[in-house]
């Protein structure tokens, strides 16, 4: 007998991805549209925060954790969305973005530690927590390591399916992908990379393949939120579907049009999907 339920649903088609995301996604450290950085010492590194202002409602804090190959930057549109009715964290990882390079890239279990040190260091409170791509393997494991540091979790585009849990298959869902994604997140995902260097970004997909995400999910017991775009290649359907089924009482979010960034080309749609999941545990 199975304890898990789905809320299949769908929301609006997304909206654009201009030159005006563009410059406002590269602006760090400089402020731009409320948002600012912020330079903190989090387990020994320094490490880049990018954060909005408290809107004052008292709502739950969101944090957003960026994918592999990526930083803050391409979830700047999701934090810009979100800030007038919550504060909105998006830290750089230890190794991306403008957070210090430690000498090797860190595992699932290594982020993991160290998002909760982050979370230490700010003391938000317990946060929504959400995770994007790779940042969904690392958001899963600290909700169920650590249950009294999320009240709600977001799994966007969560990788990687076992169907294709391989390099060679995560990267070649990867390329179809890009095919369906707005051009102008090029230069963001160059800017990352180049940050990062090409070695510590292929040593975190080795990581993410070896990362057995269902033993994770099985353990969450915060209310979850499964959101993928209608056409993302690298988180297909019967895969977006069989890992919110392992998280009691999850429920899924589909947005037609989007691709895997989902959160940077649907950003209205994936907060507004969060503030439903948030009224819903509030109710």
């Amino acid at each position: 007998m199975s304890l898990t339920s789905t809320r299949p649903g769908t929301v609006s088609a997304p909206g654009r991805f201009g030159p005006a995301e563009l410059r406002l996604a590269l602006a760090a450290p400089r402020p731009a549209a409320g948002l600012t950085s912020e330079f903190r010492l989090v387990d020994g590194l320094r490490t880049h925060t990018r954060r909005s202002a408290d809107p004052g409602t008292g709502t739950p804090p969101v944090v957003l954790v960026h994918g592999l190959a990526v930083s803050h930057r391409y979830l700047t549109p999701l934090a810009v969305a979100l800030a007038p009715t919550h504060p909105v964290y998006v830290p750089d990882l230890p190794g991306f973005g403008l957070t210090e390079r430690p000498g090797t890239a860190y595992d699932v279990s290594g982020l993991a530690a160290w998002l909760a040190a982050w979370l230490a260091a700010y003391r938000p409170g317990p946060v929504c927590l959400l995770g994007h791509s790779f940042g969904a393997e690392v958001a899963a494991r600290l909700a169920a390591d650590r249950p009294d540091l999320v009240t709600a979790l977001v799994l966007a585009g969560p990788t990687s399916d076992p169907a294709a849990r391989s390099r060679r298959g995560q990267f070649g869902r990867w390329l179809v992908d890009t095919l369906r994604e707005a051009p102008l997140q090029a230069p963001i995902l160059l800017r990352d990379v180049a940050d990062a260097r090409p070695r510590r970004v292929y040593a975190s997909l080795s990581h993410s393949v070896h990362n057995a995400i269902e033993a994770d999910l099985v353990r969450v017991t915060a209310p979850t939120l499964v959101v993928a775009g209608a056409r993302d290649t690298v988180v297909p359907p019967a895969w977006r579907t069989q890992a919110a089924r392992l998280v009691p009482a999850a429920r899924t979010v589909t947005v037609p049009a989007a691709a895997h960034n989902v959160a940077t080309t649907a950003p209205a749609q994936v907060a507004a999907a969060i503030r439903d999941l948030l009224a819903a545990t509030r109710g």
